[in-house]
């Protein structure tokens, strides 16, 4: 059996994702383990410098942008580590930060799914521990309320959370998401899938994270492993306007799943009228 399974998905940032590998040689060098890379159509010479420089690398190379969710499913549904790992493209980890988040994760059961600690450049904290949305926080970024007021979003943010001490949490970014294969596949069956493919990008690690816990699981936060996360190196190349479609779809998807329909329904008024709004005062 494989450690583990780090699955990477990538789209146009090749020069991040050569040192996110580069230091993953480095942090992975002493354990049992694989790099599963799946490429959404980058069409910037990543799959040719993946070929050069990183032939150990299993590539899946998709003729088109399948997005965040059905690229890792491909992925998933081949890997062999008994923990996988769900990193981003634009991250950096450390020469222990494998090793420690795996140590921690083997001694730690209960948690099916489990995230570390996430820095900027400078070493900085970058806070990603979230609640579950709720109506009330989502209606606010919607009608950009944290703009007048940014305490309403204080509690939806957790931004009392001790980011030095390990606990049970509702969610975490899925930059790096580190997932317990048994104990996934005990609570939700041999044939389950990992993410929701009705998400291209956004909330598909919520809901994840929410489908742990609906089957009896825990997500948790861990201060021992840490790791560099660029943030978004990917989706800033996407226009704004295709941005915000992609977030409205997903959060509409995420609240017509798993919250009455009322809700949804509410939604959805909001962002015609924040379209409005917007178009009126632009």
């Amino acid at each position: 059996m494989i450690d583990i399974s780090v699955i990477i998905v990538s789209w146009k940032v090749r020069e991040k994702l050569r040192a996110n590998l580069l230091s993953l040689r480095t942090a992975l060098r002493d354990l049992k383990a694989e790099i599963l890379l799946v490429d959404n159509n980058s069409e910037d010479g990543t799959l040719e410098m993946l070929a050069e420089e990183f032939p150990e690398i299993t590539v899946i190379a998709n003729q088109y942008n399948f997005g965040f969710a059905r690229a890792n499913n491909q992925a998933m549904a081949v890997a062999q580590g008994h923990f996988i790992l769900l990193l981003n493209p634009d991250m950096r980890v450390f020469p222990d930060t494998i090793a420690k988040a795996l140590v921690w994760a083997e001694n730690n059961s209960q948690a099916t799914v489990s995230g570390c600690r996430l820095e900027n450049d400078e070493g900085n904290l970058l806070p990603h521990v979230r609640r579950f949305p709720r109506l009330s926080d989502q209606l606010a970024i919607i009608l950009k309320l944290p703009h007048l007021l940014p305490s309403c979003l204080d509690t939806y943010l957790q931004t009392d959370f001790d980011y030095h001490q390990a606990a049970k949490v509702d969610s975490i970014r899925g930059a790096f998401f580190l997932i317990n294969r048994e104990a996934w596949r005990h609570l939700s069956g041999a044939s389950a899938p990992f993410l929701d493919e009705r998400y291209f990008i956004w909330f598909e690690e919520v809901d994840f994270c929410r489908q742990v816990y609906k089957n009896g699981g825990e997500v948790w936060y861990m201060p021992e492993a840490a790791c560099v996360d660029y943030v978004g190196q990917s989706f800033s190349q996407v226009k704004l306007g295709l941005k915000q479609k992609y977030f409205q779809d997903s959060m509409l998807k995420y609240f017509q799943k798993w919250e009455p329909y009322y809700q949804s329904v509410i939604l959805k008024i909001a962002w015609f009228f924040s379209r409005a709004i917007l178009k009126l005062f632009s």
